[in-house]
């Protein structure tokens, strides 16, 4: 157990993350002695953990990436790192994200820029960008993020490691800083598909803080237990028909690769037409801002949070303590929610999103009473560049595949499946609500790890043995 690893280890582990940290920038703060190992006999309990930053843990900070946030420390744990104690794991540290977990590249961040360990040049994604990061570099086999829109499943494929955005209320999201309370979800990024497996399995389950928590210990095709090997799995997959125009070179060469491989495996593969896919970003943005808006309104600086100047009025002190406080694209989303819910525009836009959602939902469902799950690129094109090069529209459009999970309330599992130019590229399995095991099971049988690189200089750091 952690117990039992000596002093010395756990020096060793500190300055070798201390100085990859100082490159990469995805851990915003690290202590290995911060939270006492519980002692258990549980397999994973060797094993330290990282927390993305929105997710709280005792007496850790919680920042949430914003000024607003800056000298705050939480002062409870959330449900599932609670779970994750109990089993005997070691939260060693909080990992970057983008501001309150709006934003695709963890830029937006008092914590600095993180960078990808493949291309120190390339975003690492976002928002967990430095819980993927960190896992990729080696720093810590698994890490805690969230997901709202693919802010799992996209840094996952940019740092090439698994990414799993659970169930909607598979996890409870209790101790989660609210972005979007109908979309959030906390996920799971790891080194291995076992990994993640257990992980969601010490984790799952009904939370009664979390009213949108659900029991699943008997919900159809609900996971139960670890696959350790592969497992011969007939299934039929479904390919969404879109516009393989705006998939890059690259990523169109390994989706199919990964259509190839699965027929190969035996699976049926058929294209079929899911014209709602054109509709998703829109509807996913304007619910997403509109959640924003509200769940945001708490962050005054007068309860919690740092207090910005003197003003005659309270709304005065509250535009000054925000203007100064908030991130410009926090800003911009909060801004963009305010608008959508204002009266007269509401039936025009927050209405017609949540049609759009509900004809999705049960597009979804009539999908799945044919095939067993969708296979889909996570994101257009490989990791860009850390410093931008994408405008902010581009970044938002590229998680066309990733915001359907998030609308539907479905399980996606992000997986490494090839590389170009030495980046990673990842591909995801999208299926039906509770089918995570069956999720496990097909990335399980094409074994992409057999063929992934890691990035130069790869060492794993946490695993650190006694002696």
């Amino acid at each position: 157990m952690w117990s039992g690893v000596t002093s010395r280890h756990k020096e060793q582990y500190r300055a070798a993350v201390e100085a990859m940290n100082k490159n990469i920038r995805s851990i915003c703060h690290f202590d290995c002695d911060a939270i006492p190992a519980r002692p258990t006999t549980h397999p994973l309990s060797e094993i330290p953990i990282l927390v993305k930053d929105n997710i709280s843990v005792s007496g850790l900070p919680l920042t949430c990436g914003s000024p607003i946030l800056a000298n705050y420390k939480a002062v409870y744990n959330a449900t599932v790192v609670e779970r994750l104690l109990d089993a005997g794991l070691h939260v060693v540290g909080k990992t970057n994200l983008d501001e309150f977990g709006m934003g695709a590249s963890t830029t937006h961040s008092i914590h600095g820029k993180t960078k990808n360990p493949w291309d120190l040049s390339r975003s690492a994604g976002g928002s967990s960008g430095g819980s993927a990061a960190s896992v990729a570099s080696g720093m810590a086999p698994l890490a805690l993020g969230s997901d709202t829109g693919g802010s799992v499943r996209q840094p996952a494929s940019f740092c090439g490691v698994y990414g799993l955005k659970p169930t909607y209320g598979a996890l409870s999201r209790f101790g989660l800083v609210a972005f979007a309370s109908s979309l959030d979800c906390i996920g799971v990024l790891g080194e291995s598909l076992e990994y993640i497996e257990q992980i969601f399995s010490l984790s799952k389950g009904m939370d009664p803080r979390d009213a949108s928590s659900v029991d699943i210990s008997n919900a159809r095709d609900s996971s139960s237990s670890p696959s350790t090997e592969k497992k011969s799995l007939s299934a039929r997959i479904a390919v969404l028909s879109f516009d393989r125009g705006i998939l890059s070179e690259s990523t169109h060469r390994v989706y199919r690769k990964g259509c190839d491989m699965l027929l190969a495996q035996g699976y049926e593969i058929e294209t079929v037409d899911f014209p709602l896919i054109e509709n998703a970003i829109a509807a996913y943005y304007i619910i997403a801002t509109a959640e924003a808006s509200s769940n945001l309104a708490r962050y005054d600086g007068i309860r919690y949070g740092k207090r910005k100047g003197q003003a005659d009025t309270y709304l005065e002190y509250l535009f000054d303590t925000r203007s100064q406080a908030f991130g410009n694209e926090v800003v911009f989303r909060t801004l963009l929610g305010t608008y959508v819910l204002r009266s007269g525009f509401y039936d025009q836009y927050y209405g017609k999103a949540l049609a759009v959602r509900r004809d999705l939902v049960s597009a979804f469902r009539r999908l799945f009473a044919s095939y067993d799950a969708v296979f889909l690129p996570v994101y257009p094109i490989e990791a860009f560049s850390v410093e931008d090069s994408l405008d902010e529209v581009a970044i938002k459009y590229g998680d066309i595949f990733n915001v359907l999970a998030n609308l539907g309330g479905l399980p996606a599992l992000s997986f490494p499946m090839g590389e170009d130019e030495r980046l990673p590229v990842g591909m995801q399995f999208v299926g039906p609500a509770h089918s995570e095991s069956k999720l496990f099971s097909l990335v399980q049988s094409m074994r992409p790890e057999e063929k992934i690189m890691r990035p130069s200089g790869y060492t794993s750091l946490g695993m650190m043995g006694s002696e």
